[in-house]
């Protein structure tokens, strides 16, 4: 679905600061140019302005009317709500974009090319619509993922939205400074924006969900990569997103696992439900991987956003101690050190079979 490059307008109204991950996610590691972001509570400010870490002087604007000066050929719904509706209060400004042309990018559980209003002006301008979870038609898993050459790496969680895709996308920024290549695998919404393929795992029907992430894995292989680095989704203890990543943690059919961890959360996002302690969250991921193809946790990535630099020294070396593995959080202190500490470590594993003993 990528163009061969897109100008986004990035429509996040009265979110853009402190709840846009979709938005973050592409202006940070995207290969698409920002022309604007749209939100009044921080118009007349810049990216860098309001979030240093995404490096980005791309203007704040309060409308699509305004974005339209910078000359954007893409509207990016920048937001990723639980439940994936899109805002009534956004509806004007997607039909704003529609209206000038420009194509429509949605993240949304809502296929806005199912919507009547939006596919009527689509075909009176001449915009298109990219609803980028609609997944395609896939088959159920095979087993070919067990055989495929580069070590298979997934990014598991102490919850959803801690960081596993940007963890992934750091180390394979470390991999090719290290002159490795490392695919990495979109399995969400942003990560598809980002990379220009995939499938959003979470739109997959259940039976079919191993078999979405193990072809997916096979299209990383056949780029012959040395490694394949699979963004994780969701939580192994979510109430609402356990699913996902289960489907990940045997369609991927992972050889190693890289475990995210925000330390800051004491309970799931929106749930009371506890968060699990470092050596709990190996046991259960391990556990479960290794009922079927064993995977070993490598490493641990923190996303200390929430501490200070004196408490995430101080995390990072707790995880260290109560696990014996190596930890770091890769966006505060870069990828190098974590990856160079986890690459001896990725080897290619093999799935359990049975012994059968003849009747």
């Amino acid at each position: 679905m990528r163009n061969a490059k897109r100008r986004y307008a990035v429509l996040a109204p009265g979110q853009f600061a402190n709840n846009a991950k979709t938005a973050h996610g592409v202006i940070r590691y995207g290969e698409d140019e920002i022309a604007a972001v749209v939100d009044p509570e921080c118009a007349g400010k810049t990216v860098r302005e309001v979030l240093p870490y995404l490096q980005s002087d791309a203007p704040i604007v309060a409308s699509v009317r305004e974005a339209l000066s910078y000359d954007p050929t893409s509207l990016l719904i920048g937001t990723a709500p639980k439940g994936g509706k899109l805002p009534p209060d956004w509806r004007a400004e997607v039909l704003t974009a529609i209206r000038a042309r420009l194509e429509i990018v949605s993240g949304l559980h809502d296929m806005l090319d199912e919507d009547p209003e939006f596919v009527r002006a689509a075909q009176e301008h001449g915009a298109t619509i990219w609803d980028v979870r609609r997944p395609p038609e896939v088959p159920l898993f095979t087993g070919e993922a067990y055989a495929v050459s580069p070590p298979v790496v997934l990014a598991v969680g102490n919850d959803c939205a801690v960081g596993k895709m940007t963890v992934m996308l750091e180390l394979a920024r470390a991999a090719k400074d290290a002159g490795k290549h490392a695919e990495f695998v979109p399995t969400g919404q942003t990560g598809i924006m980002i990379a220009g393929w995939g499938i959003a795992i979470d739109r997959v029907i259940a039976d079919f969900a191993t078999g979405a992430t193990e072809q997916i894995v096979l299209e990383a292989a056949r780029r012959n990569p040395d490694y394949i680095l699979v963004e994780g989704q969701g939580g192994i203890n979510h109430p609402a997103y356990a699913p996902v990543t289960l489907s990940l943690m045997y369609g991927a059919a992972p050889d190693e696992l890289v475990l995210v961890v925000d330390p800051a959360r004491v309970r799931i996002e929106v749930f009371e439900t506890p968060t699990l302690s470092y050596r709990e969250l190996i046991r259960m991921y391990e556990g479960l991987c290794g009922t079927v193809k064993p995977a070993k946790v490598v490493g641990i990535a923190l996303n200390t956003r929430a501490l200070t630099e004196e408490r995430a020294v101080a995390e990072i070396e707790r995880a260290r101690a109560e696990t014996m593995l190596p930890a770091d959080d890769v966006v505060r202190f870069g990828p190098h050190a974590l990856w160079n500490a986890i690459a001896p470590e990725l080897v290619k594993r093999t799935p359990l079979s049975a012994e059968v003993t003849p009747a």
